[in-house]
């Protein structure tokens, strides 16, 4: 009983995460979709075709059960799953990403927590695991990126949150005030320990 709550509560999570991380794509240029927005080359369109690769490794070849995408072998791996080259478009990942979901969630659903799987890439005595270790693995991975993604919209024009439903209308002037706020804290805080 606790592992079929665990499985759903699990797959729901990651189900709500990769929504999240889709809706950061909304309404942006093609160049703010894909621009380097850290000093590593961090940008929006990257994180969602990290994330299907992701998941089309963890959900796929683990368990025996290869993504009909194409994919590199994980070895070859050189960090062009992190960003969208010109002539990728933005439906092309995307949609990738949307049958990479497809393909995952039929994984997770034929399979109990306990299946057994294998991930060549992490070493030993790891490598050896389970549906309930890569889906919380998966579901780590989702979360971090897809703060990643809020964090980096909300550099490009302000927008955060989870979902459009709980989207707010931006108050530039309340906005500009709270973080005056919380830099005079810093800057307090820093005039403190310098004495």
């Amino acid at each position: 009983m606790i592992d079929e709550f665990a499985k759903d509560h699990l797959h729901g999570r990651l189900r709500r995460d990769r929504e999240a991380l889709l809706w950061k794509l909304d309404g942006l240029s093609e160049y703010d979709a894909r621009r380097p927005l850290t000093a590593t080359g961090t940008n929006l369109l990257g994180l969602v075709k990290h994330v299907a690769t992701v998941e089309a490794r963890y959900f796929g070849e683990v368990f025996g059960r290869p993504s009909p995408e194409p994919l590199p072998r994980w070895q070859d791996a050189d960090g062009s799953d992190l960003w969208a080259a010109e002539d990728e478009t933005r439906d092309r990942i995307t949609g990738f990403y949307r049958r990479t979901w497809e393909h995952a969630d039929a994984t997770i659903t034929a399979l109990p927590l306990d299946a057994p799987g294998h991930v060549p890439w992490w070493p030993e005595p790891h490598a050896d695991t389970n549906l309930f270790a890569a889906m919380v693995h998966v579901l780590g991975e989702s979360v971090r990126h897809a703060g990643h993604a809020d964090i980096l919209r909300e550099g490009l024009d302000g927008r955060t949150g989870l979902r459009p439903e709980y989207e707010q209308r931006i108050d530039e002037e309340a906005r500009a005030a709270h973080r005056a706020r919380i830099e005079r804290a810093a800057g307090r805080a820093a005039s403190v320990e310098a004495r």
